[in-house]
């Protein structure tokens, strides 16, 4: 089915004039005449049957239903422009992915193993792209996703990755030796704003009593509550496999018991199986299994 949509021409003119209030300016910007960029504009309207623009002599104005529309045409084109240049600078043989995963698993884990997924495959590219919640996969512009398992993930394939367990960390100076076990209630804790609730649970499960174990300082990513452990601030509960280089260095401490009430896992979401993926992203599937031992099975 032939698809619905303005010309380019049509739109590269209306996102111009709309930036810059002014046909003129359009004009100028793209080397064409003041009456050219009024045509395209023209045409487009005729194509969407509204106006974009109130015209007031020399002078235009888009109107409001108009700014939404031009917002998402200038997102698009600049898309399109980057993925454009993008593609003309590789070689024929290149591939790349886009994959959306979850930011401090991406700093703290997957980019560190990266150089050993280019070693293998250098002619593969893994973009990375933050989404911190889930969301519907399918024409969302991704190839995949690294993230928790969720219902957005429904009709997805799921291949589990990493189990997350929770332990709490600290910076060795803020501890008394010997005391270890009982400063977990003297010591401020951090919390991630996301999961509120994780020093309660935490305490159930331990049996560590902890008074008022909802007040601290709230942070958005756990790679913010592993600076602010570094920095003193506090006790941090935090994925233990984002603090190994820092538990073997010695810059945080870990005295107290893990607690598995507290975990998730991290899965990798495909559209698809992996025997039936891109060979770029089957690639990419089976290497992220295997660096967790993890046979991929395709289902």
């Amino acid at each position: 089915m032939r698809r619905k949509v303005p010309s380019n021409s049509s739109l590269i003119a209306f996102e111009a004039a709309a930036r810059h209030g002014s046909f003129a300016r359009a004009a100028s910007e793209l080397s064409l005449t003041e009456g050219a960029i009024s045509r395209q504009i023209s045409r487009l309207e005729k194509f969407l049957g509204v106006a974009l623009f109130d015209r007031t002599g020399n002078r235009v104005r888009l109107l409001p239903g108009s700014e939404r529309y031009a917002a998402q045409v200038r997102e698009l084109l600049d898309r399109l422009e980057r993925d454009s240049r993008y593609l003309m600078g590789q070689p024929g043989d290149s591939a790349s992915l886009e994959i959306a995963v979850t930011p401090t698993f991406a700093m703290k884990w997957l980019i560190p193993r990266l150089p050993d997924f280019r070693r293998v495959y250098p002619q593969i590219t893994v973009h990375l792209a933050e989404r911190m919640a889930p969301f519907v996969l399918a024409d969302s512009g991704f190839d995949a996703a690294i993230h928790f398992a969720h219902p957005a993930w429904t009709g997805m394939v799921s291949c589990p990755l990493i189990h997350e367990v929770l332990i709490p960390v600290c910076h060795p100076q803020l501890l008394v030796a010997g005391r270890e076990s009982q400063e977990l209630d003297r010591l401020p804790r951090l919390h991630r704003r996301q999961n509120p609730d994780a020093w309660q649970h935490y305490a159930r499960e331990t049996g560590i009593p902890l008074s008022h174990p909802a007040i601290g300082a709230r942070f958005d990513l756990h790679a913010m509550l592993i600076e602010a452990a570094l920095a003193g601030l506090g006790v941090a509960l935090v994925p233990r496999l984002y603090v190994e280089n820092e538990l073997a260095a010695g810059t945080l401490v870990a005295p107290w018991p893990a607690a598995s009430s507290v975990a998730k896992t991290f899965s990798l979401i495909l559209p698809q199986a992996i025997e039936l993926s891109s060979e770029p992203l089957k690639a990419f599937a089976q290497w992220l299994l295997n660096q967790q031992g993890i046979i991929p099975t395709g289902s």
